[in-house]
C-alpha cells in the first residue's frame, strides 16, 4: 500500500524519466529519422506530467522525509514543466531550420526537467543534490549541442567547469551543515539548528550552500557564466535556460531555507540582501552596453533574479508568495521575448545584434508591439504584469522593515529601464533594417498567449496570487 502511494505521488518524476527512456530508445531504433515526432512526444510527456502534477493535492512526504509534495512543491513544478514544454514546443522550427530535428535534444530536456522535479521536492541534503545533479549533468550537454560551433562549445565547457566548481561548493556545505547537525533531513536540521542556534561552522555550511545555489539562479557574484553561455548555446537552448532551470533553483533555495533553517533567519537574510542587491545592480548596469540581443538576456536575468530574491529576504509568508508570483510572471515575459528572439532570422540565418531590430514596427507591426509590450513589462511599467512582480516582492520587503532594499530595487528598475526602452526607441524611431522571415505558428502562438497574459493580468491577478497564497503558507 505504501509502496503504491509513493509510485503515485511521484507519477510525474517517474513520467518523465520513463519517457525520456522510451524516447531515447525510439530515438536508436528509427536511426535518428524521426527526431520531429520524438520531439513532440517529447512536449506530449511533458503536458501529461504537468496533468498528473496538477491532479496532486495535500502534503505527503516520502522516503523518510526526505522528499516531500505538497502545494509549494506542485505549484513549482506546474510553473517549471510550463517552462521546460514551451522552450521545447519553440525549438522546432530552429532545428528544422537547421536541416534535422536530434532526437537527442528532447531526451535531455526531458532528463533535466526531471532532476528540476526532484530539487523542487527535496527535503534532504542527498535528495537536493540528486536531484541537481541530474539536471546539471543534461544541461551541460545541452548547452554543447550544436557541435559544429565553436561558441557552443565554449558555451558548454564554460558552464561544465565552472558549475563542476559551484557543485564543489555546494556538496562541502552540505556537509558542514551534516558535522555540526549530525542529519541530513531538513525537520531534523531545524529541530537541532532550533535548539543549539548559529555555531560557526554552521554558518560557513550556510555560506557554501547559498554560494552553490546562488550560481544556479545565476546571482552576483556567481553570475560569470551566464552571459557566455547564454549568447554561445544555441537559441532554444537558452530560452529553456532562462525559463525552467532558474525557477527550480529558486524553488531549491526558498525550500532549503525556510525548512532546514528557519531559526537562523537573520543570518542567511544578509546573505540574500546581499545576493539581491549585488544582481539587480550588476543586471541594471551591465546590459547598458550590449550589442547582442541573448547577452542582454543574459544580464536582464540576473537583474530579475535579484528582484526574486528581494522576496526571500524578507523571510516571511508574504515573501514567499511574492517570489512565486514573480517567476510566474517573469516566466511568461522571458518564453515570450524568446519567441520574438528566434524569429529574428533572414535567409535561413539567425540575427542577435541589437540594431537590426531597427524599424520593426515598420517591417512587422505585430511582432514589434508584442516586443515592446514584453520589454515595458520586464521594465515594470504598470499597468503590465511585470510591474505587479516588482509590486509584491518589494511590498513584501516592506512589510518585513527591509525599507533599504525595496528602495535600493526600485531605483534600479529605473537603471534598468534604459536599455529595454532602447530597443523601443530602435524599433519604433530608427530606419527599418531588412525585414525578417515571417514568424512561425509555434513562435506566434506561443507570443499570442504570453502577451496576453502580460497585458492581460491585472485584470484577473486573483487566481495566480490565490495559489501563490497556498503554496507559500505550505512552508510556514
Amino acid at each position: 500500500m505504501l509502496q503504491s502511494l509513493q509510485l503515485a505521488v511521484m507519477a510525474p518524476e517517474l513520467t518523465l524519466a520513463i519517457g525520456a527512456m522510451v524516447l531515447l530508445m525510439l530515438g536508436v531504433a528509427t536511426r535518428k529519422e524521426h527526431g520531429e515526432l520524438l520531439l513532440w512526444l517529447g512536449v506530449l510527456i511533458l503536458v501529461a506530467a504537468g496533468v498528473l502534477v496538477a491532479t496532486g493535492h495535500g502534503t505527503t512526504p516520502l522516503f523518510g522525509g526526505s522528499f516531500i509534495v505538497d502545494p509549494f512543491a506542485r505549484a513549482m513544478k506546474l510553473l517549471t514543466l510550463t517552462g521546460a514544454a514551451v522552450a521545447l514546443l519553440m525549438s522546432y522550427d530552429y532545428w528544422r531550420e537547421q536541416g534535422r530535428i536530434k532526437f537527442e535534444f528532447p531526451v535531455l530536456v526531458l532528463l533535466a526537467t526531471t532532476g528540476m522535479l526532484m530539487m523542487i521536492s527535496a527535503h534532504d541534503l542527498i535528495a537536493l543534490y540528486v536531484g541537481l545533479e541530474l539536471q546539471s549533468l543534461a544541461l551541460y550537454v545541452v548547452a554543447a549541442f550544436d557541435r559544429d560551433s565553436a561558441r557552443s562549445s565554449e558555451a558548454g565547457l564554460k558552464y561544465f567547469v565552472l558549475g563542476a566548481l559551484s557543485s564543489g561548493m555546494l556538496l562541502y556545505g552540505a556537509s558542514l551543515v551534516y558535522g555540526f547537525t549530525g542529519a541530513t533531513e531538513f525537520g531534523h536540521i531545524a529541530a537541532i539548528v532550533h535548539d543549539s542556534g548559529a555555531t560557526l561552522g554552521l554558518i560557513f555550511g550556510l555560506v557554501f550552500l547559498m554560494a552553490g545555489f546562488a550560481f544556479k539562479i545565476s546571482a552576483v557574484p556567481f553570475h560569470m557564466w551566464t552571459p557566455d553561455v547564454y549568447e554561445g548555446a544555441p537559441t532554444p537552448v537558452t530560452a529553456f535556460f532562462a525559463a525552467a532551470p532558474k525557477l527550480a533553483a529558486m524553488a531549491l533555495t526558498v525550500r532549503t531555507l525556510f525548512a532546514a533553517f528557519p531559526a537562523i533567519a537573520p543570518e542567511w537574510q544578509q546573505i540574500v540582501t546581499f545576493l539581491a542587491i549585488a544582481s539587480m545592480a550588476l543586471g541594471a548596469f551591465a546590459a547598458i552596453g550590449q550589442k547582442n540581443i541573448k547577452r542582454l538576456m543574459a544580464y536582464s536575468s540576473i537583474s530579475h533574479m535579484g528582484y526574486a530574491l528581494v522576496g526571500l529576504a524578507a523571510g516571511s509568508a508574504e515573501g514567499v508568495q511574492g517570489v512565486i508570483i514573480y517567476l510566474a510572471i517573469y516566466l511568461a515575459m522571458t518564453l515570450g521575448t524568446f519567441a520574438c528572439i528566434l524569429a529574428m532570422r533572414r535567409s535561413g540565418r539567425m540575427v542577435e545584434d541589437i540594431d537590426q531590430l531597427a524599424g520593426l514596427s515598420r517591417t512587422s507591426p505585430l511582432m514589434a508591439f508584442m516586443l515592446a509590450m514584453l520589454l515595458f513589462s520586464l521594465a515594470g511599467i504598470p499597468p503590465l504584469a511585470g510591474f505587479f512582480a516588482k509590486f509584491y516582492v518589494f511590498l513584501a520587503a516592506i512589510h518585513a522593515g527591509l525599507y533599504g532594499l525595496a528602495v535600493t530595487g526600485v531605483l534600479l528598475s529605473v537603471v534598468g529601464a534604459y536599455y529595454y526602452l532602447r530597443i523601443v526607441k530602435l524599433m519604433y524611431f530608427d530606419a527599418p533594417a531588412e525585414r525578417f522571415e515571417p514568424m512561425p505558428g509555434t513562435l506566434a502562438a506561443v507570443l499570442g498567449v504570453t502577451g496576453a497574459f502580460t497585458l492581460l493580468f491585472f485584470v484577473a491577478p486573483a487566481p495566480l496570487v490565490t495559489i501563490a497564497d497556498t503554496a507559500a503558507r505550505s512552508l510556514f
